[in-house]
């Protein structure tokens, strides 16, 4: 198909959602949740023909990869969704002026919303959940390496819209190919908004190229600070957590920032990353401390290029400070604004490091696994936004909207 008619018919099927009810969204969300469950094995089908092209050490194969139990779980974030209240109509300011006008600034949908993403089949299906929930339609431009998932995925997303009698165009699915790439960054008549999710590349040729108003979901150049008041049981736990829970994720840890008079904690802090084969990159003082406790095949000297890199792998680096402002100074140089932390028990220094640290997300005493919109209550996210216009953070439902003001006169007109 045309991509030009893709966005015509995108654009006109948007100014029909309008007229739909959030019980009709609600039915339609949980319809396409069992959907999704009943064709997990078309699903997984489909899946596994990207993954066989893919190589299975590839940063990227984790988000790839779906499993039954990931496709339940992406059900159930339909459904979650669907039982979220709507963003949409709500009345965020009203107002009475002395000639008598009523304002009421309301709540609505952005419009068409544009995503570029790379292999991730689940972002399909958060996307178009969100999108829906909050009256938008959508354009997908998903990598090659998630073609047949995601084409399984649109297919059976239409499919539930033509059952439900709701235009299937709302949700366009681009040809995988770049030219249609640099079509959809430049479709600023059709599309309201774009949002890049995906590598730190990916994201600097959307936003230095796009006519399209962009909102970043930036990379996970992801820090945490063990404090000289760092509580060791704490940081073991927050540290394993942070780094291996799912290490192709952007809230993934990728700097262990450690206070000088805490290195001889430092074999009990990382020790539990032997067992997950973390190949640690350590700056010389830590690397002193660790060669005698941490297997040697996966301890190496740090460079310049082991700080700043979001790794997506089990590979971290460690950088050991003498002060506290060193490590706010560290943060400050090579932090992407995404997620970032301290393990510290002096409530001041605490306090200071959350005041100061420019991030969407910054965590005391805890992993940062946890910045995600599922995990703050929001239902699925359709990214992680680092920038600070429009949107910061998690980005659910409330951040898919904008607002009109609406003006009840009676006959007044403007005479200066």
């Amino acid at each position: 198909m045309d991509i030009s008619k893709q966005f015509i018919q995108v654009k006109c099927a948007a100014r029909e959602m309008v007229k739909l009810t959030d019980c009709t969204i609600q039915k339609i969300l949980i319809h396409l949740a069992k959907s999704l469950r009943d064709e997990t094995e078309l699903i997984l089908d489909a899946n596994s023909r990207d993954l066989q092209k893919m190589d299975p050490e590839a940063s990227q194969y984790d988000r790839l990869l779906l499993t039954k139990e990931r496709i339940l779980n992406i059900a159930k974030d339909v459904e979650q969704v669907a039982r979220l209240d709507s963003p949409l109509s709500k009345i965020l300011d009203h107002r009475k002026l002395e000639n008598g006008l009523v304002l009421q600034k309301t709540s609505v949908p952005l419009g068409v919303v544009g995503v570029i993403y790379e292999a991730r089949p689940n972002v399909t299906v958060d996307v178009f959940a969100l999108c829906l929930k909050s009256g938008n339609a959508c354009v997908l431009k998903g990598g090659s390496d998630a073609m047949e998932s995601n084409n399984v995925l649109v297919s059976i997303i239409k499919k539930v819209l033509v059952e439900m009698d709701l235009s299937p165009q709302i949700i366009q699915l681009l040809p995988t190919d770049r030219s249609a790439t640099l079509e959809l960054m430049n479709a600023s008549e059709y599309v309201d908004v774009l949002i890049p999710r995906g590598s730190q590349e990916l994201i600097n040729t959307v936003r230095q190229n796009a006519t399209v108003p962009v909102i970043e979901t930036g990379a996970g150049i992801v820090h945490t600070y063990f404090d000289k008041y760092g509580d060791v049981n704490k940081g073991i736990n927050i540290i394993l957590n942070a780094k291996t829970r799912r290490v192709s994720v952007c809230n993934a840890l990728d700097c262990l920032i450690v206070h000088s008079d805490r290195l001889m904690d430092l074999p009990q802090l990382v020790g539990p990353l032997a067992a997950r084969e973390v190949e640690i990159y350590a700056d010389t003082l830590s690397w002193t401390i660790l060669k005698d406790h941490y297997p040697s095949p996966l301890l190496h000297i740090a460079t310049d290029e082991s700080f700043g890199t979001e790794f997506l792998s089990y590979k971290m680096s460690i950088k050991t400070v003498d002060h506290f402002q060193e490590a706010l100074d560290h943060i400050h140089l090579y932090s992407s604004k995404h997620s970032e932390a301290i393990i510290c028990e002096n409530e001041q220094r605490t306090n200071n490091f959350l005041l100061s640290v420019d991030a969407a997300a910054v965590y005391a005493n805890c992993s940062t696994a946890f910045t995600d919109g599922a995990q703050f209550g929001l239902g699925a996210e359709i990214g992680i936004s680092t920038q600070k216009l429009h949107a910061r953070g998690p980005m659910g439902l409330k951040e898919l909207t904008s607002y009109k003001w609406l003006v009840h006169g009676n006959g007044q007109i403007r005479k200066d």
